[in-house]
């Protein structure tokens, strides 16, 4: 039974089950009851936490790993000790490391092993810029999120490894991707995760480790002295330039080797945009060269020689053996060389003593002398709290200034330096406060095109060392409703949201509306109100206002008589479609007779109308002589006839009819 699980550590993180184990330390499942979530809480295992020394640099790096704050990076919430237990609080991920999602996975394709690598890159580069080294990149310390993004995990432990290297049965896990110098034992700094980056790179593009051995001590030789077998020869479908710059990480030779991660994501980035993009580098250009001169054999004669000559101890004894002096004469010599010798020891010391009395009386400063200490990295409140400032030292604020390397509110810039000494009156430390890192505002750029972005923001990308905007390709274009073809979408970042020094700026552009052809099936027969409800799912409109029209039929009352787009003809998502429907009223003719006025007028003008008055049913000049005129009318109904002779309206006749 572990004897974690249900313990609550300060009162306030409850453990909940054990999630992993290492070499170092064991992973809890845990809650925090303060601000009611779950957290990852690593515990030093009892034998490492028995070791003063070890807890205590592993509470500085602690601490010191606490304040990485990036979204590549696991979040370290805090670092504490309950009774005996040094441990860490961390964010709880929900996802698998990058090794268990290679083997399942098999070999990545080259374009999610650069999302994966551009990712870890940039969470090393923001801890190489606080000055934290990781020393224990690999697949393993990586995590993989469900959306794809990725974290890398294990800074606090990673950081305190042993300086020694010692290449245990232990490092087998991770002396696959050591790198050289620190197989050697070397001192080692950011270029050191650099290496190890190259590995993994090299691991997920090959689908297998460079290297491969029987013992941790076998792969760390191969690392020092062998070179790998390029990734093409092992997959010719990884893109050249992505193999180069998988080697220059892997580079055995630190001048060879990318010199920060920053320089790495450089290169990421530009071969990103453009796989054919020409790097300043060629994969013999990463070769260790060979040494000027060949090694020379010792002669067997020279190396008999040499061991055959008789010592100069052996030579002197000789000579004392064939040149004795008399006893007594030897025993004065002795006495005078111990004279001698002794004299020049004592002024060998006193000249010893004086020149360490004279550095002494440059170095060491008065009783009145007080070293400054560092204040960088804390609040004003904090720093004046310190053992060494507090009672010594006053803090002048001398206002603020942007800082990428110090976060808001601590202090950025320190007057006199630490290390120097002040005396007297001169103890004022002048400090000044971060503002933390100076950004930018992001304008909006949507609904336009590239080139007229690029003019709006010419004096942000200046500003903040921003690359212009690059048109993506055409076949990334999107279809939009709205936005024209070729103009701006979107952007990331957007509109009012925060541009720093580096940043890339990425836009979506439009296709424009997306264009649909469909056949018009057919409606007539059909009700009007079906006809409505299917229209707005083919992408016909129609206003019964103004495009439907009520017309006399035999049809029953609101059928579909005609339609303005014929059956089977090609229409677009948006047209527009007219109708004629059934009023349900049958058409009838009828007969009418109409008197002529008889005022002496030999022809007459006759203008009949039904209904409305748009279009006369009976439009014709007759002979007055014939007293009356016969007309043909058409209805249904009870309509209004009006009747005209010669433009003047007949209020005798016409009026309401019944056409039966």
């Amino acid at each position: 039974m572990d004897p974690y699980i249900g313990k609550m550590l300060d009162n306030r993180y409850e453990i909940l089950e054990r999630i992993g184990t290492g070499g170092m330390a064991v992973v809890y499942k845990a809650k925090c009851h303060r601000l009611n979530r779950l957290v990852a809480i690593k515990i030093l295992k009892a034998d490492l936490a028995q070791d003063a020394d070890f807890r205590r640099r592993f509470n500085a790096e602690s601490q010191a790993v606490a304040q990485l704050s990036h979204p590549n990076i696991v979040s370290v919430y805090d670092v504490s000790r309950g009774g005996d237990t040094e441990y860490i609080v961390m964010e709880l991920i929900d996802g698998i490391t990058l090794k268990q999602y290679m083997e399942k996975r098999g070999q990545l394709n080259w374009r999610e092993s650069l999302h994966f690598i551009t990712q870890i890159m940039r969470g090393l580069s923001h801890a190489h810029s606080r000055g934290i080294v990781h020393r224990d990149i690999k697949p393993q310390n990586i995590m993989v999120l469900r959306d794809g993004s990725v974290k890398v995990a294990d800074f606090g432990i990673a950081c305190l490894e042993n300086a020694s290297q010692t290449l245990t049965q232990e490092a087998l896990g991770s002396v696959h991707y050591i790198s050289p110098e620190q197989a050697r034992g070397d001192r080692t700094d950011a270029r050191s995760d650099i290496y190890s980056a190259g590995v993994v790179l090299y691991e997920m593009l090959a689908g297998r480790l460079p290297f491969e051995g029987d013992s941790a001590v076998s792969v760390a030789i191969q690392h020092l002295s062998s070179i790998p077998l390029a990734p093409r020869e092992i997959n010719p479908d990884i893109p050249e330039q992505l193999e180069l710059i998988c080697m220059k990480a892997m580079s055995p030779d630190l001048e060879r080797r990318y010199p920060s991660a920053d320089a790495m994501i450089a290169d990421l980035e530009a071969f990103r945009k453009n796989p054919g993009v020409s790097l300043d580098f060629e994969l013999s250009d990463l070769r260790p060269q060979e040494p000027d001169e060949p090694t020379q054999l010792l002669r067997p004669q020279a190396v008999h020689a040499s061991s055959s000559r008789p010592s100069p101890s052996r030579e002197r004894r000789r000579e004392y053996e064939e040149y004795e002096e008399p006893p007594r004469r030897r025993k004065n010599q002795t006495q005078r060389t111990l004279l001698v010798v002794a004299g020049v020891v004592a002024a060998l010391l006193l000249v010893v003593v004086l020149f360490k009395s004279i550095l002494a009386s440059f170095n060491a400063p008065s009783q009145d002398s007080f070293v400054v200490p560092s204040v960088l990295d804390k609040t004003i409140a904090e720093a004046s709290a310190m053992p060494e400032v507090s009672g010594i030292f006053e803090l002048q604020d001398m206002g603020t200034i942007y800082s990428d390397e110090y976060p808001e509110d601590s202090i950025a810039k320190q007057e006199p330096a630490a290390g120097e000494y002040r005396k007297g009156d001169n103890t004022v430390i002048k400090v000044w406060v971060s503002a933390g890192e100076e950004v930018g505002e992001m304008l909006d750029i949507t609904n336009m095109t590239v080139a007229q972005a690029n003019a709006k923001l010419k004096s942000l990308l200046e500003e903040y060392d921003i690359p212009q905007l690059e048109e993506p390709p055409e076949e990334e274009w999107i279809y939009h409703d709205t936005v024209e073809a070729g103009f701006i979408i979107s952007s990331d970042p957007a509109e009012g949201e925060e541009l720093k020094k580096g940043d890339t700026i990425s836009v979506v552009v439009s296709k424009g509306k997306e264009i649909k052809e469909y056949p018009v099936p057919q409606f007539v027969g059909q009700t009007l109100d079906s006809v409505l409800a299917q229209l707005e799912s083919l992408g016909l409109k129609c206003d019964p206002a103004t495009d439907v029209t009520l017309v006399d039929s035999n049809e029953p009352g609101g059928t579909i008589i005609w339609q303005s787009i014929p059956l089977n003809d090609i229409y677009q998502e948006g047209d527009t479609i007219k109708f004629q429907v059934s009023s349900g009223l049958a058409s009838v003719t009828i007969v009418q007779f109409y008197d002529l006025p008889q005022d002496g007028r030999e022809s007459i003008h006759v203008q009949v109308y039904v209904g409305s008055e748009d279009t006369p049913q009976y439009d014709d000049t007759v002979d007055a002589s014939e007293g009356h005129v016969k007309v043909l009318l058409t209805g249904s109904g009870t309509q209004d006839v009006k009747v005209y002779f010669d433009g003047v309206l007949d209020q005798g006749q016409g009026g309401p009819t019944v056409f039966e």
